[in-house]
């Protein structure tokens, strides 16, 4: 079988709407259908004993929801928040989380053939986390799995343990 026609339908899978944000200077999608909501910063409170990526938990309209910094989840170094900077709710499995961002772009619809597999970049770098590299506009994007960024916090949100307000 030949590689290329067996990742086109794969690839043709991933057309479609992205909500796109940047982190710094670089631009992320997620699919659309996956997004709850962009709402501004709101205080988050921090919850003892979980790993640096997560902020910390928001109450939202009577529902507390986890929230996540993607540019922690990711490695990439702090920055100040700023007028832009807002968290975007994501469906992740059963549980709804939010994710930091330091600015929401655009929606935008990617063609199958705008989409290209991501490289290989070597046995250390895990880029599990990527759906694949959109290329419109003149623009790369990184088309995220968001589910399985957020896995480990959409496992323990979704517990029968979750709180509720």
């Amino acid at each position: 079988m030949n590689p290329q026609t067996a990742t086109k339908p794969k690839l043709e899978a991933l057309a479609g709407k992205y909500l796109t944000f940047f982190l710094g200077e670089e631009e992320y999608g997620i699919e659309i259908l996956k997004v709850q909501e962009i709402i501004g910063l709101l205080k988050i409170t921090p919850v003892p004993n979980t790993p640096k990526h997560m902020r910390g938990v928001i109450n939202l309209r009577g529902k507390v929801i986890p929230v996540v910094d993607i540019r922690e989840r990711f490695g990439m170094s702090a920055v100040e928040a700023t007028k832009q900077t807002c968290i975007i709710v994501v469906r992740s499995g059963e549980a709804e989380i939010g994710t930091v961002v330091d600015r929401v772009s655009a929606v935008v619809s990617i063609k199958a053939g705008e989409i290209e597999e991501t490289p290989p970049m070597g046995a250390r770098v895990d880029t599990s986390c990527l759906l694949g590299i959109g290329k419109t506009e003149g623009r790369v994007r990184l088309l995220l799995d968001i589910e399985r960024v957020l896995a480990d916090v959409g496992e323990a949100a979704s517990s029968p343990t979750a709180i509720q307000a």
